[in-house]
């Protein structure tokens, strides 16, 4: 196994994939160059630098820097994977999905089913999403409840470089859209990365730590948050069922109902606002298929109902912590 960056997981899989099938194109403003730099060889590939050298080795006819229109993009996306091609489009920032949602939702999420299937549209729509990152309000939404309550569309969001790789590969190779939510916090952590042909299906859902007292689920930079607060809970006995969900369109339920059919407590984990997120579908979900294994009410840590303060206190207490998630699971066991 190669050790890399979350961002070099996607870089490389990139240049992997181009590799194998030509009909694979990027897209996006500055996937060329970004940050004032020229295009070529010299250029960091984006202000993620998830696209280095992609132009160098493909050329201009397969790695396209677009116009600042987010809509056309998008747009370009769907008209190119309706035509044959495997198109990459990113959006630089996913909160910028409210000016090009007629082509994400109305569009590219439904061509199959509009034309009776007799239509693919293999689009990988990459975004940049989430706090802490003192971007501000504009800058640092989590937007995986909006795009996840859209049908036709798959939302992936990998939290490991090892699951950049797998999970994007199949994204690559598959027949519908997909939207790959790529967490900015995450784009410097480190982890191991299989080598070879590895793919990760999606609705697969990963168990991050095992234990038999409470449920915590979890996605993208909140899982990391929620293994944190198991590992502080262990240390008095506490045993904690991790679930990272990896994709939430389609949703690996299965692996949330057994979990919680053994612990009866579910503590659920979400970056976005308390109102019709992930954490209330979740909640909705276990309370309907599982209610009779509850042992406590559902506890969602969640970031409150409110804009995203730019000062960096204040975004820091925005965002969930583990200590959020503890109190939470210690809440749950006080109903015995």
């Amino acid at each position: 196994m190669a050790k890399m960056m979350y961002r070099d997981a996607v870089l490389s899989t990139l240049h992997e994939e181009m590799e194998r099938d030509e009909s694979i194109v990027v897209l996006g403003e500055d996937v060329v160059g970004g940050m004032g730099t020229a295009g070529g060889p010299e250029a960091i590939g984006g202000i993620w630098s998830t696209s280095t050298g992609l132009f160098d080795k493909f050329g201009a006819n397969r790695v396209i820097d677009t116009p600042i229109s987010e809509s056309a993009i998008m747009g370009a996306a769907g008209g190119l994977a309706l035509t044959g091609k495997r198109p990459v489009a990113e959006l630089m920032f996913a909160d910028f999905i409210g000016v090009s949602l007629d082509q994400i939702w109305n569009q590219i999420a439904k061509f199959r089913y509009m034309f009776g299937g007799k239509t693919r549209c293999p689009a990988v729509l990459r975004m940049a999403y989430g706090a802490g990152f003192n971007a501000a309000a504009q800058h640092s939404q989590s937007v995986h409840h909006i795009l996840t309550g859209m049908p036709g569309l798959k939302v992936v969001m990998p939290s490991t470089p090892e699951d950049v790789k797998g999970l994007l590969r199949t994204a690559l190779r598959g027949d519908d859209p997909v939207i790959f939510l790529e967490h900015k916090a995450l784009y410097a952590v480190e982890g191991e990365v299989p080598d070879g042909d590895y793919t990760i299906p999606f609705a697969h859902a990963r168990q991050v730590r095992s234990g038999e007292d409470v449920t915590i689920i979890a996605t993208g930079l909140m899982v990391g948050i929620a293994e944190a607060a198991a590992e502080e809970l262990a240390e008095d006995g506490i045993g904690c069922d991790v679930i990272d969900l990896r994709t939430t369109s389609p949703l690996d339920e299965e692996a949330i109902l057994d979990s919680v059919e053994v612990t009866g407590r579910l503590v659920i984990v979400d970056e976005a606002p308390p109102r019709c997120n992930l954490a209330t579908d979740i909640s909705a979900i276990v309370a309907q298929k599982a209610f009779a294994s509850l042992r406590a009410p559902i506890e969602m840590v969640t970031a409150p109902h409110s804009p995203i303060p730019f000062a960096l206190e204040l975004e820091q207490a925005y965002l969930p912590s583990s200590d959020d998630v503890e109190a939470a699971v210690r809440k749950t066991l006080a109903y015995r």
